[in-house]
């Protein structure tokens, strides 16, 4: 049976029936957290309504950040790419993105265009070393539980200077939790049945489950292992659904900005980019769950504002 984590200014709690137990445990981050299971376990009868607590990121940093880029079926035909020819990619974010499941999200006065993205992370509960072969049985070996993120991009920094580690990296551009779902090795079935979704003002823009993804994570992580070695407390972030505000342009469209100078592509597109409503304002508010239907695993729900500095 799933633990659900949460993590308060200097304390760790266990989640129960909406009652927070606090855990007994000297643990700093989350890998020490995660080298002491029995206090996990024993975390105390008594309890708090968890709506009363401050919570914070589950995922302790500094931490790797990885993710997937382009890893849904649905996110793939919204690029304009054929999903059957996407390869395994990987991007890094910097751990300083990190943020709580309430914080505001901040948009840096330079950028125009603020995208979101939902995604499912696995927070690793061992060693991934270098070479590491990971298969659908032997995933809980590696995999501890899961996190829920939101992959906030500033679009027009993304494509402009094509890259993604900046364009990602801000501080407030990766909301993480409430939870850090620890799973039973039995429950790791259940992956292919949590549904992803994320609204924007109530208005939803984001629906997937996560048999919509391309890559599935003992694939991905194998993929990693070739030149990547991640360590307990580290996050995998595998990629967002179809529904952001970007999307690619007609093919049409598309072939004529290539013929044009970039100076003048960009100008146009960021031109376009910026009347498409989609993209997130001052005052936006970010709602998004992670949960099967039957609610057996649950990632709990985000609710992030959105603020221009």
């Amino acid at each position: 049976m799933s633990i659900d984590v949460l993590r308060t200014d200097g304390q760790w709690w266990v989640e129960r029936d909406g009652l927070a137990h606090p855990v007994d445990t000297a643990a700093q981050t989350t890998a020490e957290l995660l080298a002491d299971r029995k206090a996990l376990t024993d975390a105390a009868s008594d309890g708090v309504p968890v709506r009363e607590l401050k919570l914070l990121s589950p995922v302790t940093t500094p931490c790797r950040v990885v993710c997937q880029m382009v890893n849904y079926r649905s996110h793939a035909r919204d690029s304009g790419l054929d999903p059957d020819d996407v390869p395994i990619t990987f991007f890094r974010k910097a751990s300083g993105s990190v943020c709580g499941p309430y914080d505001r999200i901040v948009k840096p006065p330079h950028v125009r265009l603020l995208d979101y993205e939902i995604e499912l992370g696995l927070v690793m509960g061992a060693p991934l070393p270098i070479g590491a072969t990971v298969t659908e049985a032997d995933l809980p070996a590696y995999v501890a539980g899961l996190v829920m993120a939101d992959d906030v991009s500033a679009r027009d920094v993304q494509l402009s200077k094509s890259q993604f580690y900046e364009s990602k990296s801000y501080p407030t551009f990766t909301p993480l939790g409430p939870r850090l779902v620890l799973l039973a090795a039995e429950e790791f079935a259940r992956l292919v049945d949590l549904r992803l979704r994320l609204s924007v003002n109530q208005v939803l823009r984001q629906d997937r489950t996560v048999t919509d993804m391309i890559a599935r994570p003992a694939a991905a992580l194998t993929a990693l292992a070739r030149f990547q070695e991640l360590a307990p407390g580290d996050v995998v972030l595998t990629g967002t659904p179809g529904g952001t505000a970007l999307k690619a342009p007609p093919k049409p469209v598309e072939l004529l900005g290539s013929l044009l100078p970039p100076s003048l592509k960009w100008k146009i597109f960021f031109g376009r980019q910026a009347r498409v409503p989609a993209y997130l304002r001052h005052g936006d508010v970010v709602t998004a769950r992670i949960a099967t239907g039957d609610r057996s695993i649950d990632l709990g729900c985000q609710h992030t504002p959105v603020e221009f500095a």
